[in-house]
C-alpha cells in the first residue's frame, strides 16, 4: 500500500529541518524495516511537506514505530522543526491524505 501524509515546517526552520532530515538515524532506519516500510519519501513545496509511505499495512506499521524510544528520540529532534501535520481535510493529525487519482488505476479499470 502506499499513503500520502502532509505536514508543515514551523516557520524559520526549512534550511534547520533539511540539515537535520538529511539522515535519519540508523535505529529509526532499522525500525521502519522491522515495521514493514518498505519506503518513505518526503517532498517540500515552501513549507509544506508531502510523504510517500510504502508499506503492507500502515496502521500497523505505525503502532510498531511508534512504540519504540528510537521514534521518541526521533520526534523529538526533528519535532522542534515541524509545526505539524494535517489530515485530508485540513485538521490537525497524524492521518493520510485523500488520494484522488491516479494513472495506474484509471489504466488498470480500463483494462
Amino acid at each position: 500500500m502506499r499513503i500520502a501524509l502532509h505536514s508543515v515546517i514551523a516557520e524559520g526552520a526549512i534550511d534547520d529541518y533539511r540539515t537535520h532530515h538529511a539522515r535519519v538515524p540508523d535505529g529509526l532506519r532499522d525500525l521502519f524495516g522491522v515495521a514493514g516500510i518498505e519506503d518513505w519519501t518526503i517532498w517540500r513545496s515552501g513549507r509544506n511537506l508531502f510523504h510517500i509511505v510504502e508499506c503492507e499495512d500502515f496502521d500497523a506499521a505505525m503502532r510498531v514505530v511508534n512504540a519504540s524510544p528510537a521514534n521518541d528520540a526521533w520526534q523529538a529532534d526533528i519535532g522542534r522543526f515541524v509545526e505539524g501535520f494535517h489530515g485530508p481535510d485540513g485538521e490537525d493529525g497524524f492521518t493520510p491524505i485523500e488520494q484522488v487519482w491516479a494513472l495506474s488505476t484509471q489504466r488498470s479499470s480500463e483494462g
